[in-house]
């Protein structure tokens, strides 16, 4: 279990969503966030019934994905990756404060230059969100 993801991404509070990463192999990541009530966009995204935006659960998604293959040591130290493309997004059932979120993700294609992946959120046993995505890779200057 890898709890220290602060040494494996660039992101920090309140924009770091990945709280632990269970697994890290060459086909697969599983990782997991709860998403606490303090949460910055609680307060503006819809304040009176709370629901983890679609966004953040792709950005969450992408970095576990990212986190994943840094702590596999498939990616320079000094390596940045950005979002460059994100394709069939869907969500499928609402994500409420406090509940726990497993995110499995698949590497697609890995290059020293693009990660190419696709990940599934899950509560419990539910289905909430999936998408694929791409992300650029660069090295920090």
């Amino acid at each position: 279990m890898i709890t220290d993801i602060e040494s494996l991404l660039p992101h920090r509070k309140p924009f770091l969503f990945v709280d632990k990463i269970e697994k890290a192999e060459d086909n697969e990541i599983i990782a997991y966030r709860v998403y606490s009530n303090e949460e910055f966009f609680f307060k503006g995204h819809f304040p009176s019934y709370p629901v983890v935006p679609g966004v953040i659960l792709v950005e969450t998604m992408a970095q576990c994905g990212g986190a994943g293959v840094r702590s596999m040591g498939k990616l320079g130290e000094k390596s940045l990756f950005f979002l460059a493309t994100v394709e069939k997004a869907k969500f499928r059932r609402q994500v409420r404060p406090n509940e726990e979120v497993r995110f499995v993700i698949t590497n697609d294609r890995l290059s020293p230059r693009m990660i190419k992946q696709s990940g599934k959120a899950f509560v419990g046993d539910e289905l909430a969100a999936e998408a694929s995505w791409m992300c650029l890779v660069g090295e920090q200057t």
